[in-house]
């Protein structure tokens, strides 16, 4: 018999959560490990350690690794990636600093675009040119283009980006240049816009593939280190990466394009939301995922989360649009609505209170883990108001010092002038406040009302801060699920395996060759299905989706369409018009419509990712550990709370508020005046009455 546990390992900005699942009985065991910033794989590996023990489990049980890591958009951030260089089609070796032509703070004199990936220098001309037909107006001169990357590569270029203009069109000068430049430099890392990122507007293109070019020699290091350790550690299960799009696929498809895992462990907190919701029954969530250094949330319809097809990495300003890097990869639909537990509360230039966006990360970390830190961040503001419990930290596991905590905020209360009990309930106000208000937004940019979802809440400071952010956007309902803690790792562990394939298809839909339209998605399916093979994913139960960009001539911007199974004119007229009608609620009268590009994502079930999920259980009669007082908004003082024991609750259990519910890596606060019940799945639905 093939090994049957399954693995999950995601490294966060300050913990790496490990979970050991079995698929055959759902048991699951759960291990926070605090990460190692100077190597993750190092965290990651003792995790593994950890939890195999504490599991009671061997390594050669392991039959499958799923992984998620902040590893790749921190390079970015940090521009801590590879040497790289790009070869462009003669006049465009700017595109990178021209961009968009556009400020995202209209007014601010002293506003700091996002810097190129790639130094100027290292921004070399080809000579060749497509049309927008993909037609040769220029042949390509392939020994003047080897001149320059010759030139690049005797000056330290270690990865090289080739985006020619129109390849997306007719990717053959690329495929040449490639070639040629593989053939002759076979130690460059070599990353084509074909390849990655085959859609039309030069910089998104562009800005994609250096991306990909910049992290892609660090992934592949990283990730054959890792495979390496883990066979050393008598693992023997394949190891398989989590995509932004909230699906999986294997290492040699990491490996070469790295950039479809920049968003993989928050995509994994979605696909958490959106898996625990419709075990729960609902159709509707807010994928509410807050760690220890970022606050997102997703917005999860008819038990999928909304996928988007693009993003903007790295950003100058946390919150503004355009101020990042744009990449054009599938990805989960995610918004980055706020701090995590680690973030540092400080006195403002004016003299306010501002929570982040600096945090503690995992070392030194907050004050009260006594590793050195000085300042008061949210984790210590929880602590002080009666949310966290300092002798049951990760279930008693780690010492938490609350004398450090005092000490944090007696110098944060004493720089504003008020008092610290004050002080802290203001930390805590101040990110719910920033949360809620980006989520309101953001909602409300799609067409949504927040009152029609649940608030769904993972990762260690979620369930904390839910109840309170819930109150702030008008939603009455909260659910943390059993696990939340680790709710992106028992995501990851669920997920299919996914691939999503674009090509552009240019031509308007009145008289369109809907037949060669097929034909192309035929074509996509094929590859997709190469890729996932390699997964051993179940291909015969698979599913597949065809859309389509389209616009209306003469638009500058395009919608994504779910195409219809019949590919008649009338029906994709109807479907565009319905997606338009549902983003503008109205279409205008007699305006041609047309393709700009088509899409198809695959995704198949994985071997092992069963449905079930059982957490340790113990006897109900020790349910109740007991009261402590805890600080409720609505109340404006400290109450003293029952503290109940959530591994000790029997399902269908009903318990009014104010009520703390305690797991190891956890804990969910519900408010006065509401009603908390435990379902059948594990989970804890709570309601204001």
């Amino acid at each position: 018999m093939s090994a049957p546990l399954s693995l999950g390992i995601d490294i966060g900005g300050t913990f790496t959560d490990l979970v050991i699942h079995d698929p055959r009985t759902g048991r699951a065991v759960i291990w926070k490990e605090s990460t190692t910033p100077d190597d993750p794989a190092r965290g990651a590996l003792e995790g593994t350690r950890r939890v195999l023990e504490k599991a009671g489990a061997k390594p050669q049980e392991i039959g499958r690794v799923v992984h998620a890591t902040t590893l790749f958009t921190n390079a970015l951030i940090e521009r801590k990636g590879a040497k790289t260089g790009l070869l462009t089609t003669a006049g465009f070796g700017d595109v990178l600093e021209i961009a968009r032509e556009r400020k995202y703070e209209l007014y601010d004199l002293f506003i700091e675009m996002p810097k190129p990936l790639v130094q100027r220098a290292w921004r070399r001309e080809a000579k060749e040119r497509l049309g927008p037909d993909g037609s040769v107006e220029i042949a390509l001169d392939v020994d003047a283009a080897l001149a320059e990357v010759a030139d690049l590569v005797a000056q330290g270029v270690e990865s090289l980006a080739i985006c020619f203009l129109h390849s997306y069109a007719n990717a053959a000068h690329e495929r040449q240049i490639g070639a040629a430049v593989a053939e002759r430099f076979q130690n460059l890392s070599i990353s084509l816009s074909s390849d990655i990122a085959p859609e039309i507007r030069e910089y998104l293109r562009a800005s994609t593939t250096v991306a990909n070019a910049y992290v892609r020699p660090l992934a592949e290091i990283y990730l054959e280190r890792l495979e390496q350790a883990l066979r050393t550690e008598g693992i023997p299960g394949g190891l398989f990466l989590m995509l932004s799009n909230g699906g999986l696929t294997h290492v040699s498809e990491a490996k070469r394009a790295p950039v479809q895992l920049l968003e993989s462990g928050p995509a994994a907190g979605a696909l958490a939301g959106a898996w625990f919701g419709r075990n729960a029954g609902l159709e509707r969530v807010l994928a509410f995922d807050m760690g220890g250094t970022t606050a997102k949330l997703a917005l999860v319809d008819d038990g999928e989360p909304l996928v988007a097809w693009g993003f903007e990495a790295a950003r100058e300003k946390r919150f503004l649009r355009g101020s990042g890097l744009p990449i054009q990869i599938a990805t989960v639909e995610l918004i980055e609505i706020g701090a995590g537990g680690g973030s540092i509360a400080h006195k403002s230039d004016l003299g306010t209170l501002n929570v982040g966006p600096e945090s503690s990360g995992a070392q030194p970390g907050p004050a009260c883990y006594g590793r050195g830190g000085t300042e008061a961040t949210v984790t210590d503001a929880d602590l002080t108001l009666g949310y966290l419990n300092a002798d049951f930290f990760l279930g008693g596991a780690m010492k938490i010092d609350s004398v450090a905590t005092s000490a944090a905020f007696d110098k944060l209360a004493g720089a504003l002038g008020v008092e610290p009990g004050r002080a802290a309930f203001g930390v805590h106000d101040v990110v719910n406040e920033n949360m809620a208000g980006a989520a309101r937004v953001a909602i409300a940019e799609r067409g949504r009302v927040p009152s029609e979802y649940a608030l769904l809440a993972t990762g260690g400071a979620g369930p904390v801060h839910a109840w309170h952010v819930a109150r702030k956007l008008g939603v009455s309902r909260v659910v943390c699920p059993p696990g939340a803690g680790a709710g992106s790792t028992i995501g990851m562990l669920m997920a299919p395996a996914r691939v999503d394939r674009v090509t552009s298809f240019t031509t308007p839909l009145a008289g369109a060759d809907l037949a060669a339209a097929g034909r192309v998605f035929a074509g996509l399916e094929k590859e997709s299905l190469d890729v996932l093979r390699l997964t051993g994913a179940d291909i015969e139960g698979r599913t597949v989706r065809r859309l389509a960009d389209m616009r209306y001539i003469g638009q500058g911007s395009e919608i994504t369409v779910v195409l219809p199974q019949a590919l008649s004119e009338a029906e994709v007229k109807s479907a565009f018009e319905a997606a338009y009608k549902a983003l503008f609620a109205r279409t205008p009268p007699g305006a041609a419509i047309q393709f700009v590009a088509l899409r198809l994502s695959v995704s198949a079930p994985m071997p092992g990712t069963g449905g079930k999920l059982e957490l340790p259980r113990h006897a109900s009669a020790t349910a109740l550990k007991g009261t402590r007082p805890v600080f409720f908004p609505d109340e404006g003082k400290m109450i003293s709370t029952r503290v109940w024991d959530r591994y000790a609750l029997e399902p269908g259990v009903s318990i009014d508020g104010p009520a703390v519910f305690e797991e190891n890596e956890s804990t969910f606060i519900v408010g006065p005046n509401s009603t908390a019940r435990l379902l059948a799945d594990g989970s804890i639905l709570a309601e204001a009455n």
